[in-house]
């Protein structure tokens, strides 16, 4: 190698194997010049070769840094996604631009399709003309929606703007597009376990090394997250604040900001889905509020709430990401439903959502009183105190197989959910069963319980 080279290479290990972590400063180029005998002309270059492959940044009258791998995650593995996005310029033109004149068009007028049948039944959720000759709409998703939950957000101490909110297909989607955006098969991530287990699929679809990290009743274990980050260098960790999907507990404050701490020490960027954040039964922090979308990426739905047909969910963070997240939305599936999107947006400037969301935390609050009752008689514990949301997850005695019992569940027709399905290695400490409140009031699945467990113990 010359000695640009052999400089880059040096430092370019020296970062990833974590000796010099995000926000460390490089020596000065006179100093480096003596430190490697080399001259300031070499140096310079190398750390040029460094700031274009995103590893360094430089900062006037500060010098040269190791970057934050989350700055980087926007332009990452950018040249084919520009590539991709270059080649459907044509689409991007439909989209974005209102023409007079359209034949270059690959669909027909709205005149000849929707207006002669959907139109007729959308009632007051119809689309007004114009957005009708603008065909699909932006990628980004309806506007009124989109301004809608940066208000939202706003009320609840979160800087962002309409620039800094994707609109999805759901939390799923939002999850396969950040995916796919930030992440490269053999990369390492980091994700709750117990966990949520059709993310664990994705990332198995994607190539992506998933590392667990333990999940107690106040939130992520922080010792296990402080260790992994320490030995595996993860780029994501994954993970839910708010009525935690299986275990049903909340984050505490203190560990939310040991969360971001660590975030920033060791480089890795905080995906937080939040699927209960607007039901009134969810109270507590949550890391986006915390760090201002800074380097965390806030994941929303409506399928819990309102229903999981109406697919409709949203992306915050920053502007930069969203773009970067828009564009692979665009060429994946165009964009998703403005009828649907101004259908919940409708529910919302009505105040029939806010109506809605009341009744909702009414029948939580009864169902796990019923629920916290019933298992009482069980004698079995479980991993958190209930926080408002649809899960609490029961702990079995050591030695149970919990997939066994889903099976003899199966047998007297009550559908479980075991433990073991929750988490990375399908081997979890203690086996359990996440149980959803809204459907565990029968007798049956209680008399089951008991019945079982009597057998196996």
């Amino acid at each position: 190698m010359t000695l640009t080279e052999t400089i880059v290479d040096k430092i370019t290990k020296r970062i990833e194997s974590g000796l010099l972590e995000p926000g460390s400063r490089l020596l000065s180029i006179r100093r480096a010049a003596e430190e490697y005998e080399v001259s300031k002309n070499t140096v310079v270059e190398a750390y040029d070769r460094l700031v274009s492959a995103g590893l360094i940044s430089s900062r006037t009258g500060y010098g040269f840094t190791v970057a934050n791998r989350y700055t980087q995650l926007a332009s990452d593995h950018s040249q084919h996604v520009a590539e991709a996005v270059d080649i459907a310029s044509l689409l991007s033109a439909q989209l974005e631009q209102n023409f007079s004149i359209r034949v270059g068009d690959g669909r027909p007028p709205a005149s000849w399709t929707e207006e002669s049948e959907l139109q007729r039944h959308l009632g007051r959720f119809k689309l007004p003309a114009a957005s009708r000759e603008d065909g699909y709409g932006s990628a980004m998703g309806y506007p009124g929606l989109r301004d809608r939950l940066a208000m939202n957000y706003m009320d609840r101490g979160v800087e962002v703007g309409t620039d800094g909110i994707l609109l999805t297909f759901g939390a799923n989607h939002a999850l396969d597009l950040i995916i796919r955006r930030l992440l490269l098969p053999g990369d390492t991530v980091l994700v709750d376990d117990p966990g949520y287990y059709p993310l664990f699929a994705k990332l198995k679809l994607s190539q992506i090394r998933m590392v667990g990290v333990s999940r107690l009743a106040s939130g992520p274990d922080i010792d296990d997250l402080r260790e992994k980050a320490e030995r595996e260098r993860p780029k994501i960790f994954f993970t839910q604040s708010l009525a935690h999907n299986p275990t049903g507990g909340s984050i505490t404050l203190p560990t939310a900001h040991a969360v971001l701490t660590l975030a920033e020490q060791h480089g890795f960027v905080v995906v937080e889905d939040e699927p209960f954040l607007d039901l009134p039964t969810v109270d507590g922090p949550f890391m986006a509020q915390l760090d201002q979308l800074q380097n965390v990426i806030h994941i929303g739905t409506f399928s819990k709430t309102l229903s999981a047909s109406l697919r409709c969910g949203y992306v915050a963070a920053r502007p930069d990401i969203i773009a970067s997240l828009a564009e692979l939305k665009m060429l994946t599936s165009v964009n998703s439903s403005s009828y649907v999107e101004r259908l919940v947006h409708g529910l919302m400037i009505d105040g029939h959502y806010h109506r809605h969301l009341k009744r909702l935390a009414q029948r939580v609050r009864r169902a796990t009183d019923v629920v916290t009752q019933n298992l009482e008689r069980t004698g079995l514990s479980t991993l958190s105190t209930p926080t408002g949301g649809y899960y609490v997850y029961l702990r079995f005695p050591s030695g149970i197989d919990d997939m066994h019992l889903a099976r003899q569940a199966m047998g007297e027709g009550i559908f479980t959910a075991p433990g073991s399905l929750f988490c990375v290695d399908r081997k979890p400490n203690r086996s359990g069963m996440r149980v959803n409140i809204a459907w565990a009031e029968s007798p049956r699945f209680y008399d089951f319980l008991c019945r079982e467990l009597q057998k196996l113990l």
